[in-house]
């Protein structure tokens, strides 16, 4: 999963893509790279630093120029919003997945959409603040089982559902490395994996180094989910990842 922010303040690369041409041709260069899926969001969501909240007529019109033109790329999209006005209009678009970064716990009105709509969904855990007391894992789970509880009630097919312990958000750097150390531990619900450690603070706190010299620890921590169980991994960097989980792939298949 590639990452498009149409943002002025995302944490690695807000203000980057919010010229509608750069943000049409990144989207492109991603699927070239071996991209499976995109995920364009215009509200950042970043944990850390105070992300400014935007209106639904804000975020909307930031999509507008580049989510129809990133959807004739041919690559199933995933519009990243807290709102379910804008994931109603993206899917009217042509976008294919919703990805909720508060896991239908925040719009009352997402899970009956994504129910409605019969399309996948990223259910994400997250919290208003990090806690290093608590037991991190215990709380994606319990997370994890509310939001189920609220699809289920809405109608949404569990193969529909993809979970994301959502590292960095909520978290503090301990508990990112620990949901990423333990992923094996969420497959008791029985539903795909997405990890999203890309560029992350966390990364930083084991070796100094700005989000954009965070390349190589965000390919370890990948290829570190999907030894695990992840499914699927959202990153800044593609055309790297794409090559890391292919070497990695053909040395397991050598064995």
């Amino acid at each position: 999963m590639g990452i498009l922010n149409i943002t002025p303040d995302s944490f690695s690369d807000g203000g980057r893509f919010l010229d509608p041409a750069v943000a049409i041709a990144h989207a492109a260069d991603m699927a070239k790279a071996g991209a499976d899926i995109l995920d364009i969001g215009a509200e950042s969501t970043r944990p850390y630093g105070g992300p400014v909240p935007v209106t639904a007529n804000e975020e909307k019109a930031r999509l507008e120029p580049v989510l129809p033109a990133v959807i004739k790329l041919g690559v199933p999209l995933s519009i990243d919003t807290i709102k379910a006005s804008i994931a109603a209009w993206a899917l009217d678009q042509g976008a294919a997945i919703v990805n909720d970064v508060w896991g239908l716990q925040r719009d009352p009105d997402m899970a009956t959409l994504v129910a409605r709509r019969g399309v996948p969904v990223i259910v994400m855990h997250n919290r208003e603040s990090a806690d290093e007391a608590i037991d991190i894992i215990a709380d994606v789970i319990a997370f994890f089982s509310r939001s189920l509880e609220i699809a289920a009630r809405a109608g949404i097919p569990r193969e529909n559902i993809v979970l994301d312990p959502g590292i960095g958000f909520g978290k503090t750097p301990d508990q990112s490395i620990a949901c990423i150390a333990r992923l094996g531990e969420f497959k008791r619900f029985g539903l795909p994996l997405l990890v999203g450690a890309s560029r992350k603070r966390f990364i930083s706190t084991v070796t100094p180094s700005s989000p954009d010299e965070r390349i190589g620890g965000s390919i370890s921590a990948h290829l570190l989910a999907v030894e695990k169980g992840a499914a699927i991994v959202r990153v800044h960097d593609v055309k790297e990842t794409v090559q890391a989980l292919r070497v990695a792939a053909a040395i397991e298949a050598a064995r």
